[in-house]
């Protein structure tokens, strides 16, 4: 049963398997609270092997079923059927406006997406679905924008999962082992910080669900799932965020910390 007294939380993401490792924790954490939860995947199509990956995933956090912009991962032509646009190549405008409509009909309390660098490594999709989220959650509010997309809604909050300098002491040396790059915000950069310790093993869950990245020796589940159990849980058990809109007010209930 879904409480109105706690936010509703829609995560907005690039790729299946960002969700459980950025904001598994809180999305675990608000379906548990009793909050409506939700996750916009903006690459990788229906019929593709990540898809029923996805599926598994956002189940085992409260979720429920993915929800796809349906874009072609900048780095996977087999992500998306054959013509289907790259989400760094499609029209801003039209991604926007797919993301509002998914904002409209969820009406969230909360989003949470990408930061600017695009996460620890910088990838183009990340990037492309935080400008994206942005401008989305401002858009869904403004009925003279996207009138198709159905009646105006605007969040009472967006916030960016990030990492801070301090808080990549494994994951740092970890990523670069396979040769990826390490985007830490200041730590300055971070006005909330969750821990999830309470939803690891739900996260965790969810991490591994994504099957195919587990099995691959550079994906970030797969180093994960080759980790100590005990550096992997320092990893996992904290989350990191930026509050962007409207930005910080004290006493606000729209936060991530749903306890």
């Amino acid at each position: 049963m879904t409480r109105p007294d706690v936010p509703s939380l829609l995560g907005v993401f690039a790729h299946p398997d960002d969700e459980a490792l950025l904001a598994g924790g809180v999305l675990a954490q608000h379906a548990a609270a009793g909050a409506r939860t939700a996750v916009v995947t903006a690459t990788w199509a229906a019929g593709t092997h990540r898809i029923p990956e996805l599926a598994d995933a956002l189940a085992a956090l409260g979720a429920g079923a993915p929800r796809l912009l349906g874009y072609a991962d900048a780095r996977n032509p087999a992500s998306a059927p054959s013509g289907t646009a790259r989400l760094v190549d499609a029209p801003l405008d039209e991604a926007v406006g797919r993301l509002v409509a998914h904002i409209r009909e969820l009406r969230p309390d909360i989003v949470v997406g990408h930061d600017a660098l695009g996460q620890l490594t910088g990838h183009p999709d990340h990037r492309r679905t935080h400008q994206i989220t942005a401008l989305g959650a401002a858009a869904a509010g403004l009925a003279h924008l996207y009138p198709e997309a159905g009646e105006p809604w605007l969040p009472a909050a967006v916030y960016a999962a990030t990492h801070p300098e301090s808080g990549v002491r494994v994951l740092g040396p970890l990523l670069r082992g396979v040769g990826k790059t390490v985007l830490a915000a200041p730590d300055a950069y971070v006005t909330t910080t969750v821990d999830v310790t309470p939803w690891a093993a739900v996260k965790w869950a969810a991490i591994l669900a994504h099957r195919s990245e587990v099995a691959r020796p550079r994906p970030l589940p797969g180093l994960l799932a080759r980790l100590p159990e005990a550096e992997r849980a320092e990893v996992i058990g904290t989350e990191f965020f930026t509050r962007l809109s409207p930005g910080p007010v004290p006493g606000d209930p729209h936060r991530l910390d749903a306890r």
